[in-house]
């Protein structure tokens, strides 16, 4: 039997899935998309699929690839989506297909306790506060139990913590081969068991990591890997460009300066003056972060000339060239001791790292390349290729790193494109040739859900938008209990929307209004869910950014959707500038050829929030009319599931009673 034919006699009704798995309903674009996938593993090449919200994409090419008898390696989009495949989803339908193989799930090497740097930890000057020590005697009665030492398994640790860079290790500051505790090191542990694995879980950012810098774990697993598969691949270009170009951070020199310190003190005090070393380093990066001045949080500066925009060149470079002089001082005292101690050989290696990566941003910047700096608390200079093209053509879909046969490369995600050629992902992903499946979703869009326009707000540019949409949401919200999720476009519209909503209902005890970055996004996400259970208020939450994907809320603790504003990427981003200026070369034009579509994806992505389940009911609000009045409205809405259009306010509001009447009956149903 072809694995084709294994696949769609398991996924067939009265087959394995259906008499093992309780929750299984045969899909018929389910069973399309994994025949897809067991025909590319069975004859290689390349295959990119958008499997819509609720096709089940994650059995669709799990099974094929467990029941290939390939070895296999899975990249998701994020660490909480690869914990979940490794976690339920994996195991799951091991035992289901009664396959006896071995799974392992493999992390970057700052999500694993550094045994080495938590001993270190205790001798650090910094961790005074009585909440991190606290914190820190957690870790260290938890390091005797772990066997992974994954720090997402110890309960009650705060993803944000600060404890969490001084107790793991990153690429610059592990010691590698010459670790004290190399024998017991986590991180290799987890790349052992990777290699001996034969399904591997990791994430896009590992995958990239360690496709540029070649050291050892996944570009080892590469060579000898039959199927690859991609899941959530939509993030993989901008993801990727973030490792293939070069970049350094105020924080990484921070950092150095504090490690400086620690083992300077530890292990060679009186031989040189590290706390001037060690102060020299720091206050080299802190100048360099006061160049920029008051520029807002998330700003990308463009670099094209000597300095980036809006900065004082002479500035800039002088404090550049400070930072450089630092380093230097720092690599001269460290090279005539770095023989007695790993920590100071491996210090010596990261401020002659530093050297070299200054001297880069002191050059050019390099054709097909666009450089910026990334405004934060601290800074990070960036240059990167435009996409990832180049790369995914030489390493993936060549026959590149030593591999004697080209691998199956599935790649996958709910949202690849809004034309059948799914042009948006392939052509920056290198992937023209590959064979395209769009499969619909199974849900019934017209009878679930409903678009609104209001017609009567202000166009977003106009001042007054964002507080109109502030008061509509709040109305909206009212009616409905809460239910409510508010995603907007920009940092600033998150915050006047939701300041303005948190002072209407201050008090009243109606709704509860919920902030992106006023608590660590699970905590949201959990308060959120909850909703008017156990007697709490009901919810409005308004987010951007990360919450525009990968947030998953069933049921009717979800049912009102609004959207701010059409998504446009910002023009004066560098990168989309770059980009901009790529395409006005090559005679096309920048906003039908690339913000119609960035747009068109956005705003699925974020629309794609709202039914999630056959069983769903909601409705969508997008607070601008361009949608409607303007000619290329019609290819974003082309993008959206096929909704059903309300016209009126008198329709909307009834379609929210509707809603409400659905919730009640079934609140109080036996």
């Amino acid at each position: 039997m072809s694995l084709q034919d294994h696949v769609r006699e398991t996924f067939a009704p009265g087959g394995l899935l259906s008499r093992m798995v309780d929750e299984f309903q045969p899909r018929p674009g389910q069973t399309e998309m994994a025949s897809a996938v067991a025909r590319t593993i069975e004859t290689g090449g390349v295959l990119v699929v958008e499997a819509g919200t609720g096709i089940g994409k994650t059995y669709a090419y799990l099974v094929p690839a467990l029941l290939s008898g390939t070895r296999v390696l899975v990249s998701t989009a994020s660490k909480t989506l690869q914990d979940q495949l490794f976690a339920r989803d994996l195991p799951r339908l091991l035992k289901v297909l009664g396959l006896p193989l071995r799974s392992a799930l493999l992390k970057g090497r700052s999500s694993y306790l550094c045994l080495h740097r938590m001993e270190e930890a205790r001798q650090n000057w910094e961790v005074t506060d009585a909440t991190l020590l606290r914190s820190l005697a957690r870790i260290e009665t938890w390091s005797q139990a772990t066997r992974s030492g994954d720090l997402a398994e110890l309960p009650g640790l705060d993803e944000r913590s600060p404890l969490i860079p001084l107790v793991s290790s990153n690429r610059d500051n592990c010691l590698g081969a010459q670790c004290p505790r190399l024998r017991s090191c986590h991180v290799n542990q987890a790349r052992r068991e990777a290699l001996a694995a034969d399904v591997v879980v990791i994430n896009h950012h590992l995958f990239f990591a360690d496709l540029a810098i070649r050291e050892a774990g996944v570009a080892e697993l590469l060579p000898t890997v039959q199927t690859l598969i991609f899941d959530e691949a939509h993030q993989l270009n901008e993801t990727g460009v973030q490792f293939l170009g070069q970049q350094i951070t105020t924080a990484q020199v921070l950092d150095f300066a504090r490690d400086l310190l620690l083992a300077g003190q530890q292990h060679a005090r009186g031989l040189c003056d590290w706390p001037t070393l060690a102060s020299e380093s720091e206050r080299a990066a802190r100048d360099l972060r006061l160049v920029v001045g008051q520029a807002p949080t998330g700003a990308r500066l463009r670099w094209i000339d000597g300095a980036p925009e809006q900065l004082d060149r002479d500035e800039w470079r002088s404090a550049l060239a400070e930072l450089h002089a630092a380093c230097s001082r720092a690599l001269a005292a460290l090279e005539g001791v770095s023989e007695a101690q790993p920590d100071l050989q491996r210090l010596a290696e990261r401020a002659s790292a530093f050297l070299d990566r200054l001297a880069f941003f002191a050059a050019p910047c390099a054709a097909e390349s666009v450089r910026w700096v990334d405004v934060g608390t601290q800074l990070r200079l960036v240059e990167s290729p435009l996409d990832i093209a180049d790369t995914v053509r030489s390493r993936l879909t060549g026959a590149g790193d030593g591999a004697t046969t080209q691998p199956a490369l599935i790649f996958t995600s709910a949202t690849l494109g809004a034309e059948a050629s799914l042009r948006w992902f392939t052509e920056p992903c290198g992937l023209d040739q590959a064979e395209v499946l769009q499969v619909q979703s199974p849900f019934d869009y017209g009878l679930q859900a409903a678009l609104y326009v209001p017609l009567h707000l202000s166009k977003p540019s106009d001042a007054a938008h964002s507080r109109e949409v502030a008061e509509f949401v709040a109305d909206a919200a009212l009616k409905m209990g809460g239910r409510t999720l508010v995603l907007t476009t920009t940092l600033r519209a998150l915050r006047a929307i939701g300041e303005s909503l948190q002072r209407r209902f201050a008090g009243s005890g109606d709704l509860q209004v919920l902030l992106q970055g006023e608590q660590p996004k699970h905590q949201l996400m959990e308060r959120f869910r909850r909703g008017q259970r156990d007697g709490g208020a009901g919810c409005v939450l308004v987010a951007s950014a990360s919450f525009w994907e990968g947030v998953d809320v069933p049921g009717e603790e979800l049912q009102l959707l609004v959207i701010d504003k059409l998504p446009f990427p910002p023009p004066s981003d560098p990168l989309v500038e770059a980009r901009c200026t790529r395409l006005e070369a090559q005679g096309r034009s920048v906003f039908n050829d690339y913000f119609v579509p960035e747009a068109a994806i956005a705003l699925k992505q974020g629309a794609g929030r709202l039914i999630r389940r056959e069983s769903d009911r909601g409705v969508l609000v997008v607070c601008d009319t361009r949608l409607v009045r303007m000619g290329y409205g019609r290819r974003l809405l082309a993008a959206l599931p096929p909704m059903r259009r309300i016209g009126t306010e008198i329709e909307f509001d009834e379609a929210l009673a509707a809603l409400t009447r659905t919730s009640t009956t079934a609140a109080h149903s036996p």
